[in-house]
């Protein structure tokens, strides 16, 4: 990934902040996030959320920018690699969300609601938010009802995997199934047995989400990643290395929602 040294210093500036600049036809969205504990470099990203710029406090916007600039080619290539998940997500109708491997279209209603509420209909997310919600509290409400709804999904779902692979891979009593908000890990299994899935597991294909179900089941026999633990996982599910790697490509074009 490219890096760049920092120049002189100047105000502090927020620690976050999307900003944009024009390349040629085009308008290059981007992410600064600001570290006190970075200090000589900028690192540019390009992932499932879109453009992102690591930087000291101390840079300036405009350095920023010019960074940007001289690698637009470069950026506009990784946009173009990982197509309509780079883009970063506004929470906006016409959206597009991945789902079980599929994408869905968000439409967002303003209506005299209380709250806002989602509901699945024909691969469409329906957001219903109050009137009077707007630009940022609009965007916040419709985040939060989207990720609630894939919570939901998610609890349904692994707890049925669980349950149908319990007769091969469960131990004593069945383990809870708990749904967290983990991003760089799609799963994990406590020593008391509790069984942790990220919610994003719905973002990726059925088949993907009832590996990671094997996987962390296959813990409670074997508690670490030891050849036993791959022999355990292969007996069970002979193309488990196969899905392991469609997994890790998969998740290099998710949005970080």
């Amino acid at each position: 990934m490219p890096t760049a040294r920092r120049r002189g210093p100047t105000q502090e500036l927020p620690l976050t902040r999307w900003r944009s600049v024009k390349y040629g036809d085009t308008t290059i969205e981007y992410e600064v996030r600001r570290s006190r504990r970075r200090k000589k470099t900028v690192y540019i990203s390009v992932d499932g959320n879109g453009v992102h710029v690591s930087a000291p406090m101390t840079t300036t916007n405009r350095f920023l920018e010019e960074m940007v600039l001289g690698k637009a080619p470069w950026i506009l290539n990784g946009i173009s690699r990982m197509g309509e998940h780079a883009l970063p997500r506004r929470f906006e109708s016409g959206e597009k969300f991945p789902y079980l491997g599929r994408s869905i279209r968000l439409v967002v209603e303003p209506a005299a609601v209380r709250g806002a509420r989602v509901r699945f209909d024909h691969w469409r997310l329906l957001a219903t938010v109050p009137r009077r919600l707007e630009g940022e509290k609009r965007s916040d409400a419709v985040r939060r009802v989207v990720v609630g709804w894939y919570r939901s999904r998610a609890s349904e779902r692994l707890n049925a995997g669980v349950d149908k692979w319990w007769s091969r891979l469960g131990r004593g009593d069945r383990s809870q199934v708990l749904v967290r908000d983990h991003r760089r890990q799609w799963g994990s299994c406590a020593h008391d047995g509790t069984l942790r899935f990220s919610w994003r597991l719905m973002m990726v294909e059925p088949d993907l989400v009832e590996y990671v179900v094997v996987h962390e089941l296959a813990h409670l026999t074997h508690r670490n990643h030891s050849a036993n633990f791959w022999e355990l996982v292969y007996q069970v599910m002979p193309d488990a290395r196969e899905r392991r790697k469609r997994l890790d490509e998969a998740a290099r074009l998710l949005p970080i929602l």
